[in-house]
């Protein structure tokens, strides 16, 4: 027996997490995950964040999922598909035999309903947008069309899905792996609220209903999410785990303490002081992946001094990305000279932001805060995290060296400093984004104007029209130019700063079977496994 498996065995058998000092004695054949942070909520529809759709991809399916080989799409809840030459039309099959964790069937109509809701204006889901492919989606999600009946989903059978598309959208299929397109189950939303509320009982311990390969057992806020076998999964014999725990711990230090004792088997990241330890002493633990995800700076145009983009485009020439990524960074991170990441599916922006500091200098003098005399001091948001705070302390630094800003940094709980974005009660705000699919237009949409995810007060005829135009272009070539144009908008008008270009950093035990890393962070938690101590 290995000492990282006798040190788990022992903690079980005592009940301790991660995270709290007791627990409920569990199989040693449970998935011990750190998840960093506390979830929003587990209802698929209303999150936002890559922690919850780590826990919510173990506990829901969509229709397809990706073979994290090939990224290419292979059926899921839904067994077949059929494509129309035009690309415009799809038949979706699903599995008949599938069922709820309640051991209701699944059925289309699920699907149905499911992303009815997700349109209904009344919940303004920030993902809404991802369904905006659907024929008249967009219509009834602004209100402007009221029968849904007219938006291109149907049920034509127990277990046949009609969807029409407003035009060819290649990346459709594997957008299904998203938590916008997952089912939900209506008669437990409906007996804890309405179709629309936020926050209903029925995302708690005992109440939730899911389709995934895994099920809600317990849900202890800040302490642990705990998943079970989910008996009524369609492959359910094929499934390894008996269950996933998700820790939400934010500190990467108490993280990383946590995965050398055993308690953890899996990390969300890596503290960066704590890599070249790991290269030279654990190397087989020290996971480094390429990663679709772009480390960037959100400004709230809506309000001084950021409101004028002069002040913006300064605060975005005088950040030396590649002083950050040598100097502080150490694990294969890109200098982001724009937004969306290089060579995704081909596209690859041609307008550069650069480090100009004469050129942020000028700018800010003309915005009348010659060599910042006079402007404000800002703040910098970021969610706990020590990552966050070591980047933040050095732009901070170089905004006083470069523009003599005087900005203040402060931190929020990860729910909260969401809530503080969406509301835009904030000036300056760290933010990552990662690819929903492997499509530059998924990095650029959420800057629609209007669009939940925007968070910054952002509009632009100009870059929604292109967007616009992108969506309903067939090709390719066209399609991705139309995409340079509004890339090249988006960083003219600044309402971001991009700063590097992730990757993917975690520690992960030996004992963990069936990981496939992947640029878009995902796991396929039911092919993964825990190897049986050795004899």
């Amino acid at each position: 027996m290995t000492i990282r498996i006798l040190i788990t065995a022992l903690l079980l058998g005592l009940g301790l997490t991660a995270c709290s000092g007791s627990a409920p004695k569990e199989s040693a054949n449970v998935l011990n995950v750190g998840n960093r942070s506390e979830v929003q909520d587990l209802d698929p529809q209303i999150v936002s964040g890559i922690a919850e759709h780590r826990a919510l991809s173990a506990m829901f399916e969509g229709l397809a999922t990706l073979d994290l080989q090939t990224m290419e799409p292979v059926p899921a809840a839904a067994e077949s598909w059929s494509v129309s030459e035009d690309g415009l039309h799809y038949t979706f099959q699903l599995r008949p035999g599938a069922k709820w964790s309640n051991g209701d069937p699944v059925t289309a109509e699920d699907f149905v309903w499911s992303w009815q809701r997700m349109l209904t204006p009344a919940l303004g889901a920030e993902y809404s947008y991802l369904l905006h492919c659907i024929r008249n989606a967009k219509a009834y999600n602004d209100g402007s069309l009221t029968d849904f009946a007219e938006v291109g989903v149907k049920a034509t059978g127990l277990h046949t899905l009609e969807v029409t598309l407003e035009a060819p959208t290649p990346y459709f299929l594997s957008m299904q792996t998203h938590v916008a397109w997952y089912p939900v189950h209506r008669a437990t939303i409906e007996a804890f609220g309405t179709m629309t509320d936020r926050g209903s009982g029925w995302t708690r311990t005992g109440n939730h209903v899911s389709n995934g390969p895994f099920k809600l057992l317990e849900w202890r806020p800040d302490e642990v999410l705990r998943t079970t076998r989910n008996e009524h999964y369609w492959d359910a014999a094929s499934v390894k785990l008996d269950g996933v725990n998700y820790y939400p711990i934010s500190n990467e230090q108490t993280e990383e303490r946590s995965f050398r004792s055993g308690r953890l088997h899996l990390t969300y990241s890596i503290p960066m002081f704590k890599i070249d330890e790991y290269r030279k002493t654990q190397p087989e633990a020290l996971q480094i992946h390429p990663y679709l995800q772009t480390y960037f700076y959100r400004f709230n145009t809506a309000a001084p001094p950021f409101d004028d983009v002069r002040v913006r485009q300064a605060f975005g020439l005088a950040v030396d990305r590649e002083a950050i990524v040598r100097d502080v960074l150490q694990a294969g991170e890109r200098p982001a000279w724009f937004y969306t990441p290089p060579d995704t599916a081909g596209y690859t922006c041609d307008y550069k932001v650069g480090f100009d500091i004469d050129r942020a200098k000028e700018l800010l003098a003309e915005a009348g805060y010659p060599d910042g005399a006079g402007l404000p001091a800002v703040d910098l948001l970021y969610n706990t995290s020590e990552t966050d705070k070591i980047i933040a302390e050095t732009v901070q630094q170089m905004w006083k060296k470069n523009l003599n800003a005087d900005v203040r940094l402060f931190n929020q709980d990860y729910k909260v400093y969401l809530a503080t974005m969406k509301t835009l009660d904030y000036n300056i705000a760290r933010s990552t984004w990662l690819g929903d699919v492997l499509d530059p237009v998924n990095f650029l949409e959420c800057f629609l104007g209007g669009e939940g995810n925007n968070r910054t007060g952002y509009a632009s005829d100009e870059f929604d029209t292109a967007i616009r135009a992108a969506y309903a272009e067939a090709d390719t070539a066209t399609r991705l130019a139309y995409l340079q144009q509004a890339e090249a908008r988006l960083l003219e008008d600044a309402p971001i700063t991009p700063v590097y270009f992730q990757t993917q950093k975690f520690l992960m035990a030996p004992e963990v079977r069936g990981l496939v890393p992947n640029l878009l962070g995902l796991f396929r938690w039911q092919d993964m496994a825990l190897a049986a101590p050795a004899q």
